[in-house]
């Protein structure tokens, strides 16, 4: 039997004559963290709203447990946490949460709930009240209700000093072990390089790179650094040697694609001496998560 919770087939969404996402596809499976990532526009907002029944596809299909979004039966399986609201702001968490359980058939205790997530069930403070971090974590438990076997997220540690945006990852981690699939959109890649398992890139509706983060990440053949734009790469490449390949991949960031070795950065850091050139950040062993989605980016502009 499968346990794909979420199958998305070629999914386009327009807006008139704008097409918010054309054609992706992807699939999430119990206990599997999904990243969407990339610019503002690139459709991944628009995704979720497909995905969560909050919107309808243009062409395409999404199905939740092979139900589609709107479906009942799937919708009691699903939890959802949006960056923008999910509270009444004059309730008190433990009466926001008890009212919320009432649309469930079998809902999970919001007292445990909430004092699983550090919100002490008994306080008296307002919702509207709470830091920024607590609020992050009454919107969580909410969309815990349901006992979901998907979750999806929109920005959950946007706001969140560093304790809090611990605690919440280390939540997330742990509704995975359980068995959880999770979706979640974010500008924060190191949070994606903590918990996901799967990452999307979303460039103008596309996705343009997926891969585990090791996948995308990870090659041991690029040696990178930051100089004044428009160095002279044949110069460079004539100093490292022919095997190389010397690439600007945008203004003021290199690599150099080949074997990295001691000897590789040594003769990088001799060429920039000699011709003047101040090279930062020099590093080998793959791009970061940041500089795959900002290459994407500029190749689809």
């Amino acid at each position: 039997m499968s346990n794909t919770v979420l199958q998305v087939e070629n999914l386009v969404i327009r807006y008139g004559a704008t097409s918010a996402v054309d054609d992706i596809s992807f699939s999430a499976t119990a206990g599997q963290v999904i990243a969407l990532v990339g610019p503002n526009g690139a459709g991944k907002t628009s995704t979720v709203e497909v995905c969560t029944g909050l919107r309808a596809e243009t062409s395409g299909s999404v199905t939740i447990f092979g139900r589609p979004p709107a479906d009942a039966a799937a919708r009691t399986r699903m939890g959802v946490m949006l960056q923008a609201g999910g509270l009444y702001p004059t309730a008190k968490p433990l009466e926001w949460l008890t009212y919320l359980a009432k649309l469930y058939p079998d809902p999970a205790d919001p007292i445990a709930l909430l004092t699983t997530l550090g919100i002490d069930p008994a306080t008296k403070t307002t919702t509207r009240r709470l830091s920024g971090g607590e609020q992050q974590r009454v919107k969580l438990a909410a969309a815990l209700l349901p006992n979901p076997a998907l979750l999806f997220l929109d920005e959950p540690t946007a706001g969140l000093d560093p304790k809090a945006r611990r605690e919440l990852l280390a939540a997330l981690g742990a509704l995975r072990d359980l068995g959880t699939a999770i979706v979640l959109t974010t500008h924060q890649l190191g949070d994606v390089e903590e918990i996901a398992d799967f990452v999307l890139v979303m460039v103008a509706g596309k996705i343009v790179a997926s891969g585990t983060v090791a996948a995308l990440t990870g090659s041991a053949d690029i040696t990178s650094f930051r100089a004044t734009s428009g160095i002279d790469l044949n110069a460079l490449t004539g100093a490292v040697g022919a095997e190389f390949q010397v690439v600007e991949i945008r203004p003021g960031q290199y690599e150099v694609r080949g074997h990295a070795s001691p000897q590789l950065l040594a003769d990088i850091t001799k060429w920039c001496a000699a011709t003047g050139i101040q090279a930062t950040e020099i590093r080998s062993g793959g791009r970061t998560l940041e500089d795959i989605v900002i290459a994407a980016t500029d190749v689809k502009q």
